[in-house]
C-alpha cells in the first residue's frame, strides 16, 4: 500500500465516445467534417469583417471575436480527439490534461462574459441609439474585449489551480473524450469536496451573473422594440436580437446542465459536451450569416475577391 499511495499519475487515459471500433471510425468523420466547417465558417467570419469596412463596427467587431473564440474552443478538444481515434492507446499526459482545462475555462469563461457584452452593445443600440457612438466607441470596445478575456483568465486560473493540488495514485482512465475538471476530480485519492465546492460556486456566479446581465438587457430591448410604431422597424430589430439570443441559449443550456449540479456522473454528459465543444462553434456563424445581410453581403464580396485573384493567378 505504501508503494501505491506514493505513485504518482503521469498520464491519463480517454476513453472516448465509445469503445466500439465501427463507431469510433463514425465518430472520427463526423467530427472531422464538423471540426473544418467549424473552422471554414468561423475563419469566413473573422474576414469577411476584417476586410470589409463597412462592418467595422462595435456590433460586427465583438461578432468577430465571438468566432475566434468558438474557433479556439473547438481546437482545444476536437484535434486531440481525433488523433486519439487513431491511436491504439488514447493517452494524454498530466500536463497537456491540465492545459486543456485551462483552456477550455478560459475560452468558455470569456465566451459567457462575451455573450453578456454583445447584450449590452445591443441595449444601448437600441435603447440609448443617440449615444451609442458615445459609449460604444473603438477605445470602449476594445477595453471591454481586453477585461473579458482577463475575467476568463481568472476564471480559468481558479479553476485550474485547485485541481493541480489533488493527488492522482490509482486509476488513471477518465471517461471522456476530453479533460476538464468533474472528470478529473472523480480520479483524486485525495478529498475533492473543496476542488468541488469553489468549481461550482466559481461557474455558478459567473453564469448567473452573465444571465442577469442577458435577461435584463433583453428586458429592457424587448420593451423599446415593442414602443415603436413601424411594424418593418420592429421585426428589423427583433430579427438582429433574435441571432444573439439563439446563441445565448444554445452556450448557458449545456453550460447549466454540466457545471451547476453536484460532480455525479450521467449518461447523457459526454453528449452534452459534444454540443458545446464542436455544434456549437459549427452553428454560431450559420445564425449569424444566415440571418445578417451584412455579413452574407461581406462574404459574397470576399468570394468574388478570391475567384477575381485565381482567374488573374490563371491568365
Amino acid at each position: 500500500m505504501a508503494v501505491s499511495n506514493e505513485t504518482r499519475v503521469t498520464e491519463f487515459i480517454l476513453l472516448g465516445l465509445s469503445s466500439d471500433p465501427d463507431l469510433q471510425i463514425v465518430f472520427f468523420v463526423q467530427f472531422l467534417v464538423m471540426y473544418l466547417l467549424a473552422v471554414a465558417g468561423n475563419l469566413l467570419i473573422i474576414i469577411a469583417i476584417y476586410v470589409d469596412s463597412q462592418l467595422h463596427t462595435p456590433m460586427y467587431f465583438l461578432l468577430s471575436n465571438l468566432s475566434f473564440i468558438d474557433l479556439s474552443f473547438a481546437t482545444v478538444t476536437v484535434p486531440k480527439f481525433l488523433v486519439n481515434v487513431l491511436k491504439e492507446r488514447k493517452t494524454i499526459n498530466f500536463s497537456d490534461c491540465i492545459a486543456q482545462v485551462f483552456f477550455l475555462h478560459l475560452l468558455g469563461g470569456t465566451e459567457c462574459f462575451h455573450l453578456s457584452l454583445m447584450a449590452y452593445d445591443r441595449y444601448v443600440a437600441i435603447c440609448n441609439p443617440l449615444r451609442y457612438t458615445t459609449i460604444m466607441n473603438r477605445r470602449a470596445c476594445l477595453l471591454l474585449v481586453v477585461s473579458i478575456w482577463a475575467a476568463g483568465f481568472v476564471h480559468a486560473f481558479a479553476q485550474v489551480f485547485p485541481s493541480t493540488l489533488l493527488t492522482f495514485c490509482g486509476p488513471n482512465e477518465i471517461d471522456h473524450f476530453f479533460c476538464d475538471v468533474l472528470p478529473l476530480s472523480f480520479l483524486a485519492c485525495s478529498s475533492t469536496f473543496v476542488t468541488d465546492t469553489l468549481a461550482m460556486i466559481n461557474s455558478g456566479l459567473i453564469a448567473l451573473s452573465c444571465f442577469l446581465v442577458v435577461s435584463i438587457s433583453y428586458a429592457y430591448i424587448i420593451s423599446s422594440v415593442l414602443k415603436i410604431r413601424s411594424a418593418e422597424g420592429r421585426q428589423k430589430t427583433f430579427s438582429t436580437c433574435a441571432s444573439h439570443i439563439l446563441v445565448v441559449t444554445l452556450f448557458f443550456g449545456p453550460s447549466v446542465f454540466i457545471y451547476l449540479r453536484p460532480s455525479v456522473t450521467f449518461s447523457g454528459d459526454k453528449m452534452v459536451a459534444v454540443f458545446y465543444a464542436i455544434v456549437t462553434p459549427v452553428l454560431n456563424p450559420c445564425i449569424y450569416t444566415l440571418r445578417n445581410k451584412k455579413v452574407k453581403r461581406a462574404m459574397k464580396k470576399l468570394g468574388s475577391r478570391n475567384i477575381s485573384f485565381l482567374k488573374k493567378q490563371i491568365k
